[in-house]
């Protein structure tokens, strides 16, 4: 079946997301916008993910728990989860690799964690841009461990992406699934990296402000409109 997903979004919750990218608000405006699925891929944590999944629930839309991790080489990836427990379980193992740095609101932000309708249950002490322990080769592995799939995000990107950083795509990384953003030109990418002929390749809108939110384009070809179903495909099986 075809299914409407945006894979990488952000709330409130990542130092960069717009106060505006609660729970509510993004899911209603994915909801608006066409989307069967959404993934909530905050900076090295799920916390604000119980919140999405119960306005996902509320609103009629899956909501994928996820995350967008940093890894130790400064590769931004997106990690999928299959459910509630094994994101919390594996954004507390993130938790305990990101490096001492405080946040500091006035400079970065808030890093608010919200319920369901949006109250303030907390604040994130920790700064959630900083980089992992983990390295790039280690985290499909590793997230595969916890049920759920992982791709580089935004290939296309002068910074923060796996072709920016390491220049080439090798095999022995074992991604499936490759992410670029809307405006990249894929038989460019296509020609220079033949590795990518053999992956599966999504766009997301990385969406931290209501207004990148963009409509849906290509819907992927998903057995179900479910987190198993969606990391079965980005696993490549």
């Amino acid at each position: 079946m075809n299914i409407y997903a945006d894979l990488h979004l952000h709330s409130c919750l990542s130092p960069c997301g717009d106060a505006d990218m609660t729970p509510n608000n993004l899911v209603r405006m994915a909801k608006l916008l066409g989307y069967d699925m959404i993934a909530l891929t905050d900076h090295n944590t799920c916390r604000n993910c119980a919140a999405a999944m119960e306005v996902g629930a509320r609103e009629g839309i899956t909501v994928v728990p996820g995350m967008e991790l940093c890894t130790a080489e400064e590769i931004h990836c997106v990690c999928l989860l299959p459910d509630l427990q094994a994101a919390e379980a594996f954004s507390a193992h993130v938790h305990t690799t990101l490096p001492p740095v405080p946040n500091r609101p006035e400079i970065f932000g808030e890093q608010l964690v919200l319920d369901a309708f949006d109250g303030v249950l907390d604040t994130e002490p920790l700064l959630l841009t900083t980089a992992s322990a983990i390295g790039i080769d280690a985290l499909p592995k590793l997230v595969r461990s916890f049920g759920g799939a992982c791709f580089p995000a935004h290939l296309d990107r002068a910074s923060y992406s796996l072709l920016s950083v390491l220049g080439e795509l090798y095999p022995e990384l074992d991604f499936q699934t490759a992410e670029f953003t809307h405006k990249a030109f894929l038989p460019q990418y296509l020609e220079r990296h033949p590795l990518l002929r053999g992956m599966r390749l999504v766009r997301n809108s990385d969406a931290h402000y209501l207004e990148n939110m963009v409509e849906p384009a290509e819907p992927l070809p998903l057995t179900a409109c479910t987190a198993a179903a969606l990391i079965d495909f980005i696993n490549g099986n």
